[in-house]
């Protein structure tokens, strides 16, 4: 018999893929969604909205330089110059069309930004996994996402997929107003720099009645900071809250 609140991680086979893009979408100033197809997608597992699969991008050279799973890890191609790669969301899989949606935040330098800026149709994409997913049970009394632009994908994808009568609570954090998306429930949006600040809004915020998980997604130290925050200082079960750090500041 399964117990209340069971967290289950499912494990996938892991498998690398060749895409290729089918188009590309301008969702904010600094958001792009660039969907991929091909027929390698069948059969594509992603069970949780924060699973994570490793992009692979072209080498200098142009290559795809992917590694294969050994005893001690992945192994790369031997005097091949190994293909950059960053984990990403897959943020909406359509198994009839055997399109995958993935969204980039445009910050600058860096493979996966500088490549998704200039993606067009026609240009190829490695994607590997996922190896595995944390499916959170939809038995909780109340929901509380958190998150930075990073998060969005997961967060849309989480919001899209829950039942229409889940008690969700969102807060967002972006760069400026114009980097709100159309997102399926109602989000408060926090901008960065400004007053309220998302860790204070948390820090303060009344705590729904019921039991309530909570998912944190950003910058990796300011994750666990608030974490910490509602563990610690708010007194949260640790096993309802999931603390992630999505990038790491230099």
């Amino acid at each position: 018999m399964s117990q209340k609140h069971e967290i289950r991680r499912v494990r996938h086979e892991l498998k690398m893929r060749i895409l290729e893009v089918a188009r590309v979408e301008r969702l904010t100033p600094h958001m792009v969604r660039v969907t991929v197809h091909g027929p390698e997608l069948e059969g594509f597992p992603s069970a949780s909205p924060d699973d994570h699969v490793k992009l692979f991008f072209p080498t200098a050279a142009g290559e795809f330089n992917m590694p294969t799973m050994g005893p001690d890890g992945p192994v790369y191609p031997e005097g091949k110059e190994p293909s950059p790669s960053r984990d990403y969301t897959p943020r909406r899989f359509r198994p009839e069309s055997l399109e995958l949606d993935l969204d980039f935040v445009i910050h600058g330098e860096g493979p996966a930004s500088t490549w998704a800026e200039q993606a067009k149709p026609g240009d190829r994409l490695g994607v590997g996994g996922p190896r595995g997913s944390m499916v959170v049970p939809d038995d909780y009394d109340h929901y509380v996402l958190v998150g930075d632009e990073t998060a969005l994908p997961a967060m849309g994808r989480w919001l899209e997929e829950m039942p229409a009568d889940t008690n969700v609570t969102v807060l967002a954090e972006i760069a400026s107003p114009d980097e709100r998306q159309a997102m399926a429930r109602e989000t408060r949006w926090f901008i960065r720099g400004q007053s309220p600040s998302l860790d204070d809004v948390l820090a303060s915020m009344a705590i729904p009645e019921g039991d309530t998980f909570w998912w944190v997604a950003l910058e990796s130290k300011r994750a666990r900071t608030l974490r910490s925050t509602l563990v610690e200082t708010r007194g949260i079960d640790k096993e309802w809250v999931k603390a992630t750090g999505y990038w790491q500041a230099d």
